[in-house]
Parts: C-alpha cells; structure tokens; sequence
C-alpha cells in the first residue's frame, strides 16, 4: 500500500516538474479559482441567514422557509 501510494507521488511529482507551459496554465485556473469561490461570493451571494435569522433560530427559519417554499 505504502509502495503504491508512493509510486503515485512520483508519478505526479515528475509530471509537474517536467511542465513547460502546463504551470502557467494552473496558475490562470488557481486564479479564476480564486474569483469565483472568494471575490464573487463576496459580492454576490450575501450571508443571507445571519441577516434574517437569530444565532437561536436559524433552523426553526430554515425551516419555515422550506414548508412555505414547498406549499403550494
């Protein structure tokens, strides 16, 4: 198990070791990465909960939201 895991690092290892063009590559999609999982959620997706909820009552709300939303 060991050997194998090791074998598998190695493999990984020398592949992006041995990359020309391939690191700029991963460094325009950790980049983009970055936009959408930290710049974007920052502006776009408000924590919607903390401003509608009490620390108490976040499920009992949660809650609430479902049946009605489910209802016709």
């Amino acid at each position: 198990m060991k050997s194998t895991l090791l074998s598998i690092w190695r493999f990984y290892a020398e592949g992006f070791r041995d990359m020309t063009w391939g690191r700029g590559l991963w460094v325009i999609i950790l980049i983009k990465l970055f936009i959408m999982f930290f710049i974007l959620r920052l502006f776009f997706f408000p924590d919607f909960l903390n401003a509608n909820a009490s620390d108490d009552g976040k499920d009992e709300y949660v809650g609430l939201e479902l049946i009605q939303r489910a209802g016709p």
